[in-house]
């Protein structure tokens, strides 16, 4: 969730303030971007993934102080619920077998984690959304007590005025009536429901634009072929449901300026860029600041001294602004560098998936963005937009739209363009083949199969509310099995219907 803030309550002069810095932060990039500041030796990718914890009867386990104490580990740290834990695994080249070896490190991690909280009496989920959720689990107490989260969440809910309304229609249950969700919320805990795993690529600040265009038109694409996210609080809603509900838990627009055109915070833009400045001055041009926290640093001074700044006050703001695919700025071992974070998908089903869907995206966006023409400039940034929703609405019976294809389902149009511009752009990257055909062959078969975690979620609960159950227990054994899968390392795509 980003950087500690003060506990103190911020007033007018700090929101003055704070614009003021942020407005000098910005001009700052403006310079180094110009004056060629950033040092970019070779490509290097991260990963962050975010977690649920959960006790015997699959209900979410409020224990991620006691685990994360057990651990006594940097590399896992709090989230916004109670029930969450965050893992970020550090960066590393994305050449040769660094994926192999990611993989195992992140197994490493994760099995690691899973024994501590088994000694905490819960057990790690990673999965889009809990499915054993409640609107209980909603409530303000089960925040982390951290000063940012209960600040954020006093922010927006200022800003907003009223509660948080989660209005969501669901695709429906093969030979069923689609479901809707309509519930409401007092806290911004409904965002802790959304657990995904974060890619991070850094470039170069010419490569950047370039590669956060190709993000953006994989992103629809990505969502229908990972998507794990099916039902929330009961209801069987998208196939990836994390999309609109991220964007509701965190909106602060009543409908008064929802009707004015006024742009949510979860966001997936509105046009291609030039370059990574085209953000971060929407982000300062069109949101107010939430957390106007300022520091003593002084950027230019920083910058004219020869130092690295770390614009503390526009990456605060940018923290606050959830991009699908977000600009970062970030200073490492005092040199400054650029990456595309990428948010578009959920976490697991298993670590191989996981992995899959990384070599998939990174492989696909190098070769977008290295095109001869461009596929951005043969779409428009409203259709790859419509992608986004309908990729997550639908998942794989999704129809997308691709330039000088038109209209077509996210499994064919893997397997006939992007599944080899994939292997393509893996083999420019210098990716072992061992790696390339490992992750990439998962993808391949997700596809053929027409298997992701939300298609065998869904048809593993129609089939127990067949045999006689109800809606709570058919999720309450549907998580136990798919927990039961995630540990054989199976990916998705293999795993039996039972």
């Amino acid at each position: 969730m980003g950087k500690d803030v003060s506990a103190d309550p911020f007033n007018p002069r700090d929101r003055g303030r704070y614009r003021r810095k942020v407005q000098r932060c910005l001009d700052t990039l403006a310079r180094m971007l110009s004056d060629g500041s950033f040092s970019f030796p070779r490509k290097h990718i991260g990963l962050e993934v975010e977690l649920n914890l959960v006790d015997g009867k699959m209900r979410p386990a409020m224990t991620n102080a006691a685990v994360l104490e057990a651990l006594d580990d940097p590399s896992f740290t709090t989230e916004l619920g109670q029930h969450n834990i965050e893992l970020n695994v550090p960066p590393r080249p994305l050449a040769g077998d660094s994926a192999l070896e990611l993989e195992d490190e992140l197994r490493s991690y994760l099995t690691r984690a899973g024994a501590k909280a088994r000694e905490k009496h819960s057990h790690l989920a990673p999965i889009g959304i809990l499915p054993t959720l409640t609107h209980d689990h909603f409530d303000e107490k089960w925040l982390t007590p951290n000063a940012r989260y209960s600040l954020l969440n006093d922010q927006i809910f200022a800003a907003r005025g009223e509660q948080t309304v989660l209005s969501i229609e669901g695709t429906a249950l093969p030979g069923q009536q689609a479901e809707r969700l309509r519930s409401y919320a007092e806290s911004i805990l409904p965002e802790a429901a959304c657990t995904s795993v974060q890619l991070h690529l850094q470039v170069s600040p010419e490569e950047f634009a370039p590669h956060w265009n190709a993000a953006q038109c994989l992103a629809g694409v990505q969502v229908a072929l990972g998507a794990n996210s099916p039902f929330l609080l009961g209801k069987a809603l998208w196939h990836e449901t994390r999309i609109p509900l991220f964007l509701q838990a965190t909106d602060t627009r009543p409908d008064e300026l929802k009707n004015q055109g006024v742009r949510p915070r979860v966001w997936f833009g509105e046009r291609w860029i030039t370059s990574i400045f085209d953000l971060f001055e929407e982000n300062v041009r069109y949101f107010p600041g939430l957390l106007p926290e300022t520091d003593a640093e002084d950027p230019v001074e920083a910058l004219e001294s020869g130092q690295a700044p770390k614009l503390s006050e526009l990456r605060l703001h940018n923290g606050t602004v959830w991009r699908w695919n977000r600009p970062v700025y970030d200073v490492v071992d005092g040199k400054p560098h650029l990456r595309v974070e990428n948010r578009v998908l959920p976490a697991g089903p298993t670590v191989l998936d996981t992995m899959a869907n990384a070599a998939f995206f990174y492989g696909a966006q190098r070769a977008l963005a290295e095109a001869d023409r461009p596929v951005w400039t043969q779409m428009s940034f409203q259709a790859a937009e419509e992608n986004l929703y309908a990729g997550a609405r639908s998942g794989l019976d999704a129809q997308l739209y691709w330039p000088g294809i038109g209209w077509i389902p996210p499994d064919e149009l893997v397997l006939r363009i992007l599944l080899p511009l994939a292997h393509e752009g893996l083999r420019q990257s210098e990716v072992s083949d061992v790696a390339r055909e490992r992750y990439l062959g998962v993808i391949e078969q997700r596809c053929l199969t027409r298997r992701t975690g939300a298609r065998w979620q869904r048809e593993h609960v129609q089939r127990a509310e067949e045999r006689g159950a109800d809606r709570d227990t058919a999720l309450a054994s549907m998580l136990a099995r798919y927990l039961e899968l995630a540990q054989t390392e199976e990916p998705v795509h293999a795993w039996p219907g039972d």
